[in-house]
């Protein structure tokens, strides 16, 4: 039978309570990264390119993948892309038009909420 060494749980390694990993995995309880490893299923032809990317722009899959989600977490979070369209008005100098004004709240108050 093997020789079996538990390990304390780490917060980047999540193990059940009273683990035990065998002695050969003690050094690298996670494998050779940091972090949640996970699965998913993606067309091929988007995988082919997701590959061709991380290898012109000499990043791992994983960096790869991982700047992507970062990157689309951070365009669809609802407060940043307002704050982006504040932002750009605020550089294009874009000032409050009376008319567009009026018509907005008009119809701000024929609206259901």
């Amino acid at each position: 039978m093997p020789t079996q060494t538990s390990i304390a749980r780490q917060p980047e390694c999540p193990l059940p309570q009273g683990f035990v990993w065998p002695t050969a995995a003690v050094l690298t309880p996670c494998g050779y990264t940091r972090g949640m490893k996970t699965a998913v299923s993606i067309p091929n032809s988007l995988f082919e390119g997701a590959e061709r990317l991380a290898k012109r722009t000499r990043k791992s899959r994983s960096q790869l993948y991982s700047d992507a989600v970062r990157e689309y977490l951070a365009r669809h979070a609802p407060d940043a892309v307002t704050e982006a369209m504040d932002r750009a008005c605020a550089a294009a100098g874009a000032e409050a038009d009376p008319f567009v004004s009026t018509a907005s709240s008009r119809i701000l108050e024929r609206s259901e909420w």
